[in-house]
């Protein structure tokens, strides 16, 4: 009895994710063109800031295989909608309306990058001295 009803559950489980594949991702996975970044203060925060921020917060974002899955690529091109809303390092030209401090709290509070983010690139992860380094030089584009 209780064999049919994980059978069940498994068959229903794929047909749930199959009819997600069908969903259309449209230009979801798109990159826009790089319009106009910052003047970055020093090489190294603008690679810090590639490494950790860029996937979210510019044109430049890199889209692994995983992403043309459904739900992830729902969820990806959600919160990479929501980053380059927030702040654009490609659209710089646009204004940012963020200041040194708030972004400085966010990335000392751990909000940024996204945990989530994280698991799948463990090489976005900065090391206290990386963060006060790319704080610093945020803050002087910011400021």
């Amino acid at each position: 009895m209780l064999g049919k009803w994980i059978v069940r559950l498994i068959v229903f489980g794929v047909v749930v994710f199959g009819a997600l594949q069908l969903i259309p991702r449209g230009d979801a996975l798109a990159n826009p063109p790089v319009q106009q970044e910052p003047k970055w203060d020093s090489t190294q925060t603008r690679e810090l800031a590639q490494r950790a921020c860029f996937d979210c917060h510019s044109n430049e974002t890199n889209w692994p295989w995983y992403t043309k899955v459904q739900p992830v690529s729902m969820l990806m091109s959600g919160d990479i909608s929501k980053g380059r809303e927030m702040m654009n390092f490609s659209d710089w030209d646009q204004g940012v309306e963020l200041t040194g401090d708030f972004v400085e709290r966010t990335i000392r509070s751990g909000k940024m990058p996204l945990k989530r983010y994280l698991m799948l690139h463990p090489e976005a992860k900065l090391t206290v001295e990386e963060q006060e380094q790319l704080i610093v030089g945020l803050k002087q584009l910011f400021d």
